[in-house]
């Protein structure tokens, strides 16, 4: 971002004489991450943005946005007064986006949506100036948060949406007005909000609702509650699945801890390659192939892109114990298609003794219960040697087990157990151990992987 204090204020269409002249390179909510060049905006979250201005000050902010029923109780430096601080966020962001005028990819689903995301920037990076929404930042302050803070020179914008209720796509997607938009899948992800996956995917539908007339609408093509939406769509279209009915779709796959190998019927001769483990991961790059192909990049230039790109941290991220044992790091996010995906792909390494340890999916809803117990079917004595598991919804899948397991072999924990929970693992695991750690974030097993590594 670049642009002076006074062009902020025409973007805002706020009238004023005397605008001190400021050059403004970004913008920050987070008061502690300021910076010179920076123009704060003081967002209400749990508490309200304004108490933060001065530390923002303190960091380096050049300049800040000041709602005008707050009054202003330090000038150290100028004030932008608005009438929404929220709004003018998004105004702002809209101007800015016009103004670098990118082509934008957009990328929603209730998995995989930050791989896919990941897989895109790298694919069109090879011939582009891309910009990608960081970490998972694919709220309504993530996403215009994204947008500000693009370089001027940036020519692709991939940006995340996320969701967890109906209409926060529609107003995403209403901002960003995308050239290509992309639903990764449809599962179980914030089933309390919405009640059945048909309601999800009526959801994460709404990415297509500002796409551009020329726009690309790319799917999983296995999926019919998208294939049946779709018909609704009057822009072109491309799928992705293992079907032969897709656009695209994969042959020959192969996966082991380090990567995965595929081919595809588009072209047939090239064997791709993603540094991720798992059988699902390649449909995230078959929905990037597309993406590519839509932006005339070179197969080869996709073939090395997919090869190299560098996924977000803590999605399956491999990392090594103290003692030597192989960790299976995802502890950011988890949800029963999730899960089921990954404890499948593991039992296909092999390594040596496997051990899981498995937190509460949240946001479930009346269906948490039974999608929790969902999850005995896939675990087993003979291809996971021990298995702790932690939170409340987990006894419910706790309880299923013990009829498989022996005592010694299955615990369950509170979530305020990790510490008990750590030193047993500790205890247990030895170096040719390989260790799933898999919840929702608000478990916070990173917490048990720190003292792990």
């Amino acid at each position: 971002m670049k642009m002076k204090l006074q062009e902020v204020y025409s973007a805002l269409k706020i009238k004023a004489d005397n605008v001190p002249d400021v050059q403004i390179t970004g913008v920050c909510f987070d008061s502690r991450k300021a910076k010179t060049g920076d123009l704060f905006f003081p967002l209400q979250g749990e508490r309200d943005g304004h108490e933060f201005i001065e530390s923002a000050i303190n960091n380096g902010a050049s300049a800040s946005v000041w709602q005008k029923d707050h009054p202003i109780t330090n000038k150290d430096i100028p004030y932008v007064i608005v009438d929404d601080v929220m709004d003018a966020f998004n105004t702002l962001a809209k101007y800015y986006l016009n103004k670098v005028n990118p082509k934008v990819v957009a990328v929603t689903g209730s998995n995989g949506k930050t791989t896919t995301k990941d897989m895109i920037a790298s694919v069109l990076g090879t011939d582009n100036n891309v910009a990608k929404t960081p970490q998972n930042f694919n709220n309504e302050i993530g996403v215009p948060f994204t947008i500000l803070n693009m370089p001027i020179n940036t020519e692709v914008l991939v940006v995340e949406m996320g969701m967890d209720r109906p209409g926060q796509i529609e107003h995403l997607s209403e901002l960003a007005h995308p050239d290509v938009s992309v639903i990764t899948m449809i599962g179980e992800a914030h089933i309390e909000f919405f009640g059945t996956r048909d309601k999800i995917a009526d959801a994460k539908m709404e990415i297509t609702h500002h796409l551009q007339e020329d726009g690309l609408f790319v799917f999983d093509g296995d999926e019919p509650l998208l294939t049946e939406r779709a018909k609704d769509v009057q822009r072109n279209q491309a799928t992705f699945g293992q079907n032969d009915s897709n656009t695209i779709y994969s042959t020959e796959i192969n996966s082991d801890k380090e990567k995965t190998t595929f081919k595809t019927n588009l072209w047939p001769d090239i064997e791709f390659s993603i540094p991720i483990m798992g059988d699902y991961n390649v449909n995230n790059a078959l929905a990037a192939l597309l993406v590519g192909r839509r932006y005339h990049i070179k197969v080869e230039a996709m073939q090395k892109a997919l090869a190299d790109f560098y996924a977000t941290a803590n999605r399956t991220e491999w990392l090594k114990a103290q003692d030597g044992a192989d960790i299976l790091s995802d502890v950011y996010n988890s949800n029963p298609t999730a899960a089921i995906e990954v404890l499948d792909n593991l039992k296909k390494l092999s390594t040596g003794r496997k051990i899981v340890v498995l937190g509460d999916m949240l946001e479930l809803g009346d269906a948490s219960k039974k999608l929790h117990e969902s999850l005995a079917d896939h675990i087993d004595p003979n291809d996971f040697a021990k298995v702790y598991l932690v939170g409340n919804e987990m006894k419910a899948l706790y309880d299923l087990l013990v009829n498989k397991y022996d005592p010694a072999d299955l615990s369950w924990y509170g979530k305020d157990q990790l510490a008990e929970l750590t030193e047993n693992i500790k205890e247990e695991m030895n170096s040719d151990d390989t260790i799933l750690l898999k919840a929702s974030h608000g478990i916070h097993l990173e917490n048990v992987l720190k003292q792990l590594i």
